[in-house]
């Protein structure tokens, strides 16, 4: 049987903690350092990685009769909650340079007959619904949710989120962005509102997009790896890279061939430390890469150095990128 050697040991370890610590209480950008500066250990990395393959093996056995036995019964013996903790110091989900932030990091308020769920810039969160929907919210985003026994209604009011939806056909599954209503049933999408314009990209499954009044109503049924944006001044119905779509939930942001300034824009939604970009000559060159979300420095040392730009440090706390002179 294989084992473990001290260093891969420790680094197991220490990801469990850096989990537990990320996922049960807010985080300081201080201790966000600390764990970008851990993570950057090939040894630490690699066993991020190791957890994140666990993890991923754990949710496709989630629907397994015999598994689902097993947690039955644990639970009734009282075992399941031990053995959850005990499961989460061991395993944890892989988080690049974003957090996910604990308990403290989102607010659950009453709100009409739901719940409001936020979190803050630079924050995501994973929330389970009480029919078993899995929701992740992006940074600085409001999900407001309503469970009735007719019909699942929620209301995306800022930011983005993922929906893994729980199959339950005598209710159906509504989410609300900017007039635009998106219908699903057992199926995996992500909505994002940007600039007051809702955008709907599904990724399994299928959901259909309404928007407008009832006299002018319109209607559009996506397939996987379809993207819309329904209010939109010419809506099409559009093809689009699901990985990098969804890149944000494994805490990542992924550019292909996207506009500087467009990057800089996504870039800027996962910190508090805005990056100014005062270049206009390079504001629509293309730029390709995989980052980290909300680590800044690393996106500006790259873009830096490929456009030839200076990153001075501007008022307020501010990135200016501007030519070399």
């Amino acid at each position: 049987m294989a084992t473990l050697n001290t260093t891969e040991d420790q680094a197991a370890r220490e990801a469990a903690d850096w989990f537990a610590q990320l996922n049960n209480r807010r985080i300081s950008a201080g201790a966000l350092e600390a764990f970008h500066d851990w993570r950057r250990v090939p040894a630490n990395d690699a066993a991020y990685g190791r957890m994140e393959a666990i993890w991923e093996i754990g949710e496709q056995l989630k629907g397994d009769p015999i598994v689902a036995r097993a947690a039955a019964k644990a639970h009734a013996r009282g075992a399941w909650r031990r053995r959850w903790r005990a499961w989460l110091r061991t395993w944890a989900l892989p988080l690049g340079g974003l957090a996910i932030a604990g308990a403290a990091a989102i607010y659950l308020t009453g709100f009409g007959q739901g719940q409001l769920y936020q979190t803050k810039i630079g924050e995501q969160r994973l929330v389970t619904l009480e029919d078993g929907t899995r929701v992740r919210l992006d940074t600085d985003s409001r999900l407001r949710v309503r469970l009735r026994k007719d019909e699942r209604d929620l209301e995306l009011l800022k930011g983005q989120a993922f929906f893994e939806v729980a199959h339950d056909r005598t209710r159906p599954f509504i989410v609300t962005a900017d007039g635009a209503k998106v219908r699903a049933l057992g199926t995996r999408f992500d909505v994002r509102l940007s600039d007051g314009q809702a955008k709907v990209t599904l990724v399994e499954g299928s959901v259909e997009v309404t928007h407008g009044s009832a006299d002018a109503r319109k209607v559009w049924r996506l397939a996987p790896g379809q993207t819309l944006s329904p209010s939109a001044p010419q809506p099409r119905i559009a093809a689009v890279d699901v990985a990098a779509a969804t890149s944000w939930t494994s805490g990542q942001v992924v550019f292909h061939a996207t506009p500087l300034s467009e990057a800089v824009a996504e870039v800027n939604r996962y910190s508090r430390t805005k990056v100014v970009l005062d270049a206009p000559a390079v504001a629509a060159a293309p730029v390709n890469g995989k980052f980290d979300a909300g680590d800044t420095q690393a996106f500006v040392a790259a873009v830096s150095d490929l456009f030839e730009l200076t990153a001075d440090p501007a008022q307020g706390g501010e990135i200016r990128l501007k030519p070399k002179i």
